[in-house]
């Protein structure tokens, strides 16, 4: 059991939705960026979704483009973004943080090394966007063998006969992608989701976080409504982006957060 299964656990035994909070590590700056993330548990994220910078993000809208290349531009590095893992987990032991980014990084500094110190670090599960099934064995499969969950994104045009291949090594839970593009292109429709979220839980005892398109509380509240949870990253990253003060921006994410957890 990882961190992300026991929080899942409690909140099924509460009768609660998750709220997942996506931030860049670095963003904008590193000393900022661990207050950050240090105040998010009390603001009500139950998962920390920390984004690894790097160069050429093809999965990310604007918003998260730019955060990566503040950070970048801040001397933002792998070390640094396992060093705001290890210094949330001074004062928390429990809140399960997700890193998620691109291979290159995780590659140039070798698979076994990496798992060893995000392990280390207090990392509990890697979304690699660039990562298909197909490459299961280059780190999905040796993450899971060092106790790291591998959380898969599934989208609109994952249709059923490729699910399965998706579903085959995930762990933790399964990241639905609301919309077909990039994060911050459109909004999120419970409408529209619900039955792909219905069509995914045929499939799988995973949890279901619906993800992409999610601004708001009331949009927060009715996409968790429909999954087992939401994750909020662009709009709390256009915060960051407008250099509103740290409690503000947590102020904010606290909105996201009970919204999601009134579904």
């Amino acid at each position: 059991m990882t961190r992300i299964d026991d929080t899942f656990a409690r909140l099924k035994s509460e009768g609660r939705k998750a709220f997942v909070a996506y931030v860049m590590a670095g963003d904008p700056d590193f000393k900022t960026s661990k207050e950050i993330v240090r105040g998010l548990p009390g603001a009500g994220v139950d998962i920390i979704e920390l984004g690894l910078p790097f160069t050429d993000p093809m999965a990310d809208g604007a918003t998260i483009q730019l955060a990566g290349q503040r950070a970048l531009a801040q001397g933002m590095t792998l070390d640094r973004t396992l060093d705001i893992a290890r210094d949330l987990r001074k004062t928390d032991d429990k809140t399960p943080i997700v890193m998620m980014g691109y291979y290159n990084p995780i590659h140039s500094r070798g698979v076994d090394r990496f798992l060893e110190q995000a392990r280390e670090a207090g990392i509990d599960g890697l979304i690699v966007v660039d990562l298909p099934p197909e490459e299961d064995a280059e780190l999905c499969i040796p993450a899971q063998e060092a106790g790291l969950n591998f959380i898969r994104l599934a989208t609109p045009t994952t249709d059923d006969a490729r699910l399965p291949k998706v579903l085959q090594n995930t762990s933790g839970f399964v990241y639905y992608v609301s919309i077909t593009g990039i994060t911050g292109a459109a909004e999120a429709q419970a409408d529209a989701v619900a039955p792909e979220v219905a069509r995914i839980k045929s499939q799988t005892d995973l949890p279901i976080i619906v993800g992409f398109g999610v601004r708001t509380p009331e949009t927060a509240k009715s996409i968790a409504g429909i999954a087992d949870g939401t994750v909020v990253g662009s709009a709390i990253v256009s915060q960051i982006a407008e250099g509103k003060p740290v409690a503000e921006v947590l102020s904010f994410v606290k909105t996201l957060a009970d919204g999601a957890h009134s579904a």
